[in-house]
């Protein structure tokens, strides 16, 4: 029965987090539109643009390849499989033996890797340099959060996502400068993997100073709001990921039953929401750094992590 429960958990899981994605994209539009005194677009705006878009058939350039059919969906692929590792409203579902972090992580390093060869495939200056932006931070980027994830496999004895989260909900941990240190790299990451201010400004039509929107300016139709979607699968997920992380209460154990379930549904809503609106709040506050300045902050970002570390090593070690 207990393994019956972790699977319905683990579908209704992966049902909820494809479904919340668009909407949670439309929120943090929504809320940073109100806080600016706009009235904005409708939350549900991102759903109809994707409705919109995968009745069109995509228009490809003549030199184009079938990397450029197959990037958008390897990279929608590999971050479901990715969002499905997350937990959301209840731990030890299905997925939870392998929900690794040290495995998200490479699955968003293939997501990148795919969407870096689609700007790449077609040949055109702003696809190349957007692909080339992209991956010079994530030589920042992706060591940081691994170096994040060492920070909380010392304290867990693991990378797995549920023993971490629950590490943290049992409050032994305390309040550690060395904890801080590794949320505030992983945040950073977090705002750099999904092109957020400051890093990029996912709303801008100035092609100078884009990275992410780069490597899609040739994508139109299917293709497009299959890039659409995986960005916004890659935000939630990384919502959901602080989430489980660092706000880990509320949380169902999978084998409970539904009423526990509606439970940890309304609190993970309760914790999504609160984190959108931090996030538009953060964005409407800080202006977009220049792109040389990226790396900067990235590895300082690496920095953070790396001490982090070296406390909580050092720590443990002496305790």
């Amino acid at each position: 029965m207990a393994v019956l429960g972790a699977v319905i958990a683990q579908l209704l899981h992966l049902a909820l987090m494809l479904a919340a994605a668009p909407l949670v994209l439309g929120v943090v539009r929504w809320l940073k539109a109100r806080m600016l005194g706009r009235r904005g677009t409708s939350p549900l705006q991102p759903l109809r643009d994707l409705a919109k878009l995968l009745r069109k058939r995509p228009v490809l350039a003549e030199n184009a390849s079938v990397v450029t059919e197959a990037a958008p969906h390897l990279a929608v692929a590999v971050t479901v499989v990715a969002i499905a590792l997350v937990p959301s409203f209840a731990h030890g579902m299905a997925f939870a033996p392998v929900a690794d972090l040290v495995l998200v992580a490479g699955l968003l390093a293939l997501a990148r890797m795919a969407l870096a060869l689609n700007g790449l495939d077609v040949g055109t200056a702003f696809g190349g340099l957007g692909a080339a932006r992209e991956m010079s931070f994530a030589v920042f980027a992706e060591p940081a959060l691994l170096v994040s994830a060492l920070s909380f496999a010392i304290l867990a004895g693991t990378t797995n996502l549920d023993q971490i989260g629950a590490v943290f909900r049992d409050g032994a941990l305390g309040l550690r400068v060395s904890l801080g240190l590794a949320a505030v790299a992983m945040l950073a990451v977090a705002l750099a993997e999904n092109a957020r201010i400051p890093v990029d400004n996912p709303s801008t039509h100035l092609e100078l100073t884009m990275v992410h929107e780069a490597m899609l300016l040739e994508a139109s139709g299917r293709h497009l709001a299959l890039w659409d979607y995986q960005a916004a699968l890659k935000l939630t997920l990384w919502l959901a990921l602080v989430s489980a992380i660092f706000l880990p209460f509320g949380v169902a154990p999978a084998g409970t039953g539904p009423l526990a379930w509606l439970i940890g549904l309304l609190a993970w809503a309760a914790k999504m929401g609160t984190l959108c609106l931090a996030l538009a709040f953060f964005e409407n506050a800080i202006a977009k750094m220049r792109v040389f300045r990226v790396p900067e902050f990235l590895g300082a970002a690496l920095l953070l992590a790396l001490l982090a570390a070296a406390l909580l090593f050092v720590s443990t070690g002496f305790a």
